[in-house]
């Protein structure tokens, strides 16, 4: 029995793109939550887990203090947060884990169609909108352009109809936001996703074993997402040849079939996606009966 102090605490994003993967992973990891009066707090009812439910702002530092001890969130969000201790001198006491794969984007600088802003070049005595100040004036820094960083906390496409800026630094994911406030992107300065980000501190002997457990779930869930399992017919002679165009395959299951000589099964687990290319390749070569199934848990 693991006392309430033992169980873990677990920021995840109340609304936004965040907020609906991050809970779909937690149940895929067999984890069930109670329903709650109160929206800021779910209970998992078969794991020594409760969630936090917050803004993404607030995760990095609700995790940093110690009030929470694991948080899932943007990277552009916990990379912001880093250098915001930095910049204040503040111990940082949380770090990432693990990539998660979901939620991908990019932090990119945009202007104007019409804008002679080009590349980062071009932004030297020019002001930028940004909702991210810490992040660019990093890469400022690092890029040798002086300008002038304009923080603002929504709204940055408009910025530069409302002579606010000259161009933004934005968080990007399809690009069609930015295309129709007739903005340009000029250069993609980070790849963002979400992680899953821990306390530093030590948290005690229960809580490190769950977040183990956790975390070995979590991978088997990813590990699932990114396999197949095929199974198919092959003639004997086409063995070799299958197995190098099933992709991303271990050494296959051969079985003997019933009533032939010249043909075997095949079972594999793919590590790769199995494209309508990958079959016809598999077809040609003389496989049959050709099953491909997703794989809803994979543990190594």
């Amino acid at each position: 029995m693991i006392s309430d102090e033992n169980r873990l605490r677990v920021a995840v994003q109340k609304s936004g793109r965040l907020a609906d993967p991050s809970i779909d992973l937690l149940k895929n990891c067999g984890l069930r939550f109670a329903k709650s009066r109160d929206r800021l707090f779910c209970h998992a009812e078969n794991y020594p887990l409760d969630l936090l439910l917050l803004r993404d702002d607030d995760i990095p530092e609700i995790v940093n203090e110690g009030a929470c001890d694991l948080g899932i969130v943007g990277t552009n969000v916990y990379t912001e947060h880093i250098y915001d201790l930095k910049a204040r001198k503040h111990t940082i006491c949380c770090e990432k884990l693990l990539d998660l794969g979901f939620g991908p984007c990019r932090l990119s600088l945009a202007a104007p169609k019409e804008s002679s802003i080009k590349s980062p070049a071009d932004l030297k005595n020019k002001r930028i909108a940004t909702s991210y100040p810490r992040t660019l004036a990093a890469f400022l820094k690092k890029s040798g352009i002086k300008s002038t960083i304009v923080t603002m906390s929504g709204a940055l496409e408009v910025a530069p109809r409302l002579k606010i800026a000259d161009a933004i630094f934005d968080l990007v994911a399809t690009g069609d936001t930015l295309a129709a406030n007739g903005l340009l992107e000029t250069e993609i300065i980070a790849q963002s996703q979400a992680i899953l980000i821990r306390s530093a501190a030590n948290l005690g002997k229960a809580k490190e074993e769950l977040i183990r457990r956790l975390i070995s779930r979590i991978k088997g869930v990813q590990r699932a997402d990114e396999s197949k399992y095929i199974m198919l017919h092959c003639p004997i002679e086409a063995v070799e040849r299958v197995k190098k165009a099933i992709p991303g395959a271990e050494s296959p299951t051969i079985l003997p079939l019933q009533g032939t000589k010249d043909k075997v099964a095949m079972h594999a687990v793919c590590n790769e996606n199995v494209f309508w290319e990958t079959i016809e390749q598999l077809k040609a070569i003389g496989a049959s009966a050709i099953l491909v199934m997703p794989i809803e848990k994979m543990m190594e």
